[in-house]
């Protein structure tokens, strides 16, 4: 597969355009996090319509499509949140669509999917993850939407670096929740041009850390992966077309216990009344680690999809 570019500035303006009506102009707020190592703001893309910010890939990919290839429907591989986004497009467009979603999906992300009129196909992670780097899958009819290696989608996730620049022009770092690429490389494109001072952190997971993996050894390679409730982030693999993009424009990643995520989730409820899924809440817990120095640090909380028990579990002080 051949590697993905670093996406211009222009394409990402151009996004912008396309995806107003759609997608949130998302607010900034500062956690009330105490005396902390840094100022910390929390981008809220939990606040979208589909409750993540994959509703801005999505939306600008599908509307530059051409008809004759979407008239079949439009699919997609994904936990749960891309597939939102596909299906929120999908249905504005009168589609069909499908998700072909990892047998560990959430009921939460999947009764979303379901309550948009998707057909899912659940399979094992493994046969999962080959239609994201096959880009495809021969046996499904319609438009494929990768929700990562794919120049439309990264542009549209950019559209939240425009943001962020504009409403804290300052702003010294900006993590963000790791999965396969998309929105961290998209948010470091748009930065370079509108605040290119900002350093761009991934947070990921100890349980399934493969950008710090790739990182060190220089290449892809496989890395231990444990599932957790935290399912918006981590692989066993980075796909290799992305590698030399987040390579080039990533300061790094921050690694975060399942502890440190939790006790973000929660800090996140009682102190900002802001309800993140797992993965939301790992640029945060990175943020209070201090890996990513002082100053004014953004955490794009990048979704709110979790599953109402393993909230409240979390609220009670436990870990789902």
């Amino acid at each position: 597969m051949k590697p993905i570019e670093p996406v211009a500035i222009e394409k990402i303006r151009a996004a912008a355009g396309r995806i107003r009506g759609h997608a949130l102009r998302t607010p900034m707020v500062r956690l009330d996090a105490g005396n902390g190592p840094a100022e910390i703001w929390l981008k809220l893309e939990n606040l979208q319509p589909i409750g993540s910010f994959k509703i801005r890939g999505a939306c600008n990919a599908i509307s530059q499509a051409p008809r004759e290839r979407l008239r079949p429907g439009v699919y997609t591989a994904s936990a749960g949140n891309m597939a939102q986004g596909v299906g929120w497009m999908a249905r504005a467009l009168g589609l069909p669509f499908t998700v072909v979603v990892p047998d560990h999906a959430p009921e939460a992300k999947l009764s979303a999917i379901r309550r948009l009129g998707g057909t899912i196909l659940s399979r094992p992670f493994d046969a999962w993850w080959r239609v994201l780097e096959q880009h495809g899958d021969p046996g499904i009819e319609g438009f494929f939407v990768h929700p990562v290696s794919d120049a439309e989608v990264i542009a549209g996730n950019g559209t939240i670096g425009l943001e962020i620049a504009q409403d804290l022009p300052d702003v010294d770092a900006v993590i963000v929740p790791y999965g396969g690429g998309g929105l961290s490389s998209g948010i470091a494109c748009a930065l370079r041009s509108t605040a290119p001072h900002a350093r761009v952190f991934a947070a990921e997971l100890e349980t399934s850390a493969a950008l710090r993996g790739a990182l060190e050894a220089g290449e892809p390679v496989d890395v231990p992966y444990t599932r957790s409730f935290v399912d918006g982030v981590g692989s066993k693999r980075v796909l290799p077309e992305m590698f030399p993009l987040v390579r080039a424009v990533l300061a790094g990643s921050i690694v975060v216990t399942i502890d440190a995520v939790v006790h973000a989730l929660r800090l996140l409820v009682e102190r900002n009344h802001v309800v993140a899924e797992g993965a939301g809440a790992a640029s945060v817990a990175a943020a209070l680690s201090g890996a990513a120095g002082g100053g004014r640090i953004v955490c794009v909380v990048s979704g709110g999809n979790i599953d109402p028990l393993k909230l409240a579990a979390i609220l009670r002080g436990e870990t789902p």
